[in-house]
């Protein structure tokens, strides 16, 4: 009986290592990105809904946000698009169409990339929307 249960051990043991292993990596995977993304710079550009303004989802996601995001360069660690869907209040109008957002190292350095591209990234909004953005700069803390 003893052997038996020895052997249970012995058989079961590289699993619980591994699924602890497992375990250890996805929580490590988690707090990492909250570690890694402290102290980037985010620029969300925000667009308000209201009666009557557009936005062309399809066009923002395969064209302008890619435009914008190749002149950021290697600043750029990421972005992000999202569609509004309500607002977080019952019963009270969605607050914004949609929101893009890049995440970058330094500000001077998105500042130096973007400077000579506002009049295209400006020309470009006709192509996808008739909202003015409302654009935050902000420092991620956690």
């Amino acid at each position: 009986m003893k052997f038996k249960l020895i052997l249970s051990f012995l058989l079961l043991a590289p699993c619980f290592v591994a699924f602890s292993q497992e375990n250890q990596s996805v929580k490590s995977e988690k707090q990492g990105i909250a570690v890694a993304d402290k102290g980037l710079i985010k620029i969300s550009v925000m667009y308000p809904f209201a009666e009557g303004k557009t936005f062309n989802m399809e066009y923002y996601e395969t064209k302008h946000m890619p435009m914008v995001a190749g002149y950021l360069g290697a600043n750029l660690v990421k972005y992000t698009i999202e569609k509004g869907l309500s607002s977080g209040i019952p019963n009270q109008p969605l607050p914004f169409l949609a929101i893009g957002t890049f995440y970058v190292k330094s500000l001077s350095e998105y500042q130096a990339a973007v400077a000579p591209n506002r009049d295209a990234i400006r020309a470009d909004f006709a192509n996808y929307t008739n909202v003015v953005p409302v654009i935050l700069v902000s420092e991620v803390v956690k």
